[in-house]
Order: structure tokens, then C-alpha cells, then sequence
């Protein structure tokens, strides 16, 4: 009954990040650009598809003050409850995410 319990938790959750995004974000072919499909993939669960939903303690990202650099260090090695991707995404990979994430501060 609990695991019922938390998943259907993440399940809104997971919608309730779905639904925070704008359709702008969406490429006139209709696609994703690489780093923002990542980005929803593997982060808007928490941090929101426009980086502000906060679930479990995520940071806003739009507020963010870290540096290019310091931003690829928490995507490759996590930090506080934030797991690393460093094992999962390319070094590529995480840069187009970091890019993304960048852009979320110039969003209205």
C-alpha cells in the first residue's frame, strides 16, 4: 500500500513538471534541441521543465549564480540530495544540459 502510495506521488509530480513547461521550448521541426530533451528526461521531475518546480529541495535554476564550469561539476557529480549524471550522460551530453539550463534565466 505505501509503494502504491509513492508512486502515485511521483506520478503527479512528474505531470505537475510536465505541466509547468511552455511550448516554446519546442524546436518549428517539433523537436527537442538535444540538451532541453535531456533536460526533461532527466531533471524536470524536480527542477521543472522551466527549472522552478523545487520538488524535494531542487533549486530553482533560474536563480542560479553558479558558473558554467561549476554547473557541469553538480550535473557530473551531484550535490546535496541531487544525484550525479557523470555515470549516465556524456561529457557532451552534459554540456548541452548545462546550455539549457543557462537559458532558463532569460525565460519570462
Amino acid at each position: 500500500m505505501n509503494r502504491l502510495v509513492i508512486r502515485a506521488g511521483w506520478g503527479l509530480a512528474l505531470l505537475a513538471g510536465c505541466a509547468a513547461a511552455g511550448s516554446d521550448a519546442v524546436k518549428s521541426d517539433g523537436r527537442l534541441a538535444p540538451g532541453e530533451a535531456i533536460f526533461r528526461k532527466e531533471c524536470a521531475m524536480c527542477h521543472g521543465n522551466n527549472g522552478t518546480l523545487g520538488l524535494s529541495g531542487a533549486k530553482d535554476l533560474t536563480k542560479s549564480t553558479l558558473s558554467k564550469e561549476e554547473m557541469i561539476a553538480v550535473v557530473t557529480r551531484g550535490r546535496g540530495g541531487m544525484a550525479g549524471f557523470g555515470h549516465l550522460l556524456t561529457a557532451e551530453q552534459i554540456n548541452e544540459v548545462v546550455d539549457h539550463v543557462r537559458t532558463l534565466h532569460a525565460a519570462p
